[in-house]
């Protein structure tokens, strides 16, 4: 048995050693344009490059990012099959989704927290706020006719804005769209008025003029965007809510394996021009070890778990 046991860790640091080998496929479960998507595609090549092995960015959509976490969950445990996602949204899943195909606390290996892009509150031009009061006072002298698009139905989101309307006693209709980018789509169209999403995929049509921003819900303003204010100092201190961006594996993976990727990832993300980079479209280079990756998916499982218990909204 220990000469077995033997054999077995010598394969698997040979393993990692050569890791990796072959090209990686890293899953973004969201449609091109969305935050996520826009992510994989920046950091795949820096990957490719490091390696000298093809990271081929795929997106797998469909229920809210649960099909590509699905498949990611499913696959090989060997480092070659990654999911870059919204790990907010995925820790969420669990308590809007009770029939799950897959459990995002058990069949999941944490390789490193990428990035965090803050909500911003945003509305269609024509909507009559310039600010968060005025947007409280509108919702409520017309409860529930304002349309509230959403990326899909229990993300992230959805839950700022089920937050925002438990705090300041607005009611709105949730609208769900295939992703980030569909919702801004939706909101400039004008078959919604408001909405909460990733700056990172929103930013672009406010500065276009195509929606408006009322607030940042990060804890300070961003150097992205110093003259919105945020969402915590018009009225709800400590409101902070965005799309934390991670990158996981399925349950698994040798962890010298996943002390490769964790490393090389932080080594990329942390170059000035990736920074720079990341930080010009209001996004925050947020990495750390596997362990802090894991211990923070946990606390964010029972947090958002309290806010869909309390709230009483149906997902289904």
């Amino acid at each position: 048995m220990k000469m077995l046991l033997m054999l077995s860790l010598a394969a698997s640091s040979a393993f990692a050693q050569n890791y990796p080998a072959k090209p990686i496929r890293l899953v973004v479960p969201y449609a091109a344009g969305g935050t996520s998507d826009i992510l994989a595609r920046q950091i795949g090549p820096k990957l490719t490059e490091a390696w000298n092995q093809p990271v081929v960015v795929e997106n797998k959509t469909g229920a809210n990012g649960n099909v590509g976490a699905d498949f990611v969950a499913k696959s090989a445990p060997d480092g070659y099959t990654l999911l870059l996602t919204d790990v907010g949204g995925l820790v969420i899943s669990a308590s809007v989704y009770p029939q799950l195909p897959f459990n995002p606390s058990k069949d999941f290996s944490p390789v490193v927290m990428v990035s965090y892009s803050p909500h911003v509150l945003a509305v269609h031009p024509s909507v009559k706020a310039n600010n968060v009061t005025e947007l409280i006072a509108l919702a409520k002298a017309n409860p529930g006719k304002l349309n509230f698009a959403v990326s899909g139905i229990g993300g992230a989101p959805q839950l700022a804005g089920i937050e925002f309307a438990q705090r300041t006693g607005v009611q709105w209709t949730y609208i769900p769209y295939k992703g980030g980018s569909d919702a801004v789509t939706g909101v400039a169209g004008g078959q919604a008025e408001v909405l909460f999403n990733g700056m990172l995929a929103t930013w672009p049509s406010v500065t276009g003029g195509r929606l408006r921003a009322l607030g940042i819900s990060s804890s300070q303003r961003v150097p992205a965007a110093p003259d919105t204010p945020t969402v915590a100092e018009q009225g709800l201190p400590g409101f902070e809510t965005g799309s934390f961006q991670g990158v996981v594996g399925p349950a698994g993976i040798p962890k010298d394996t996943i002390a490769k990727l964790n490393g090389e990832l932080v080594k990329v993300l942390n170059t000035a021009e990736m920074k720079e980079r990341f930080a010009k479209q209001g996004t925050e280079v947020r990495t750390g070890t596997p362990e802090s990756f894991g211990r923070w998916l946990a606390t964010e499982q029972a947090k958002w778990a309290k806010v869909v218990r309390e709230s009483g909204v149906k997902f289904d």
